[in-house]
């Protein structure tokens, strides 16, 4: 996936480096970036502690909300596939014991979605 996949909304894998070396001011010590997924502007990063969620803010993108969730916090999520008229799947994530979701995310066709699902039924159930 490249940058046209991006800029059409599609999620592209990161390398964990490069996230790493990026985020380094947020993370814990010997906290550790496993997968990064990147929507657009925002991403979606697993570290082996808990789930960064990027959100890049305004025109310019300098302002810039960082979303953490620790995995035991996770009580559940759902994933929504596209299909052949709504092309957008969606992403879907509980915190605790609330009533709606906390996060939500919208994704255009393709395949990371069922990856970061993995990657959360990995963290989450495994």
């Amino acid at each position: 996936m490249g940058i046209l996949d991006g800029l059409l909304g599609n999620a592209s894998t990161v390398e964990p480096e490069i996230i790493e070396k990026e985020i380094e001011q947020f993370l814990i010590e010997n906290e550790k970036v496993d997968l990064a997924f990147k929507l657009v502007r925002d991403m979606i990063v697993f570290t082996d502690r808990r789930l960064i969620l990027i959100d890049k803010q305004g025109l310019t993108g300098k302002k810039t909300d960082y979303h953490s969730v620790p995995f035991k916090s996770i009580s559940h999520f759902s994933v929504e596939t596209a299909g052949h008229f709504d092309l957008d799947a969606e992403l879907k994530i509980w915190i605790s014991s609330a009533e709606l979701p906390a996060i939500s995310k919208q994704f255009k066709k393709d395949d990371s979605i069922l990856a970061i699902q993995k990657a959360l039924a990995a963290v989450v159930c495994g």
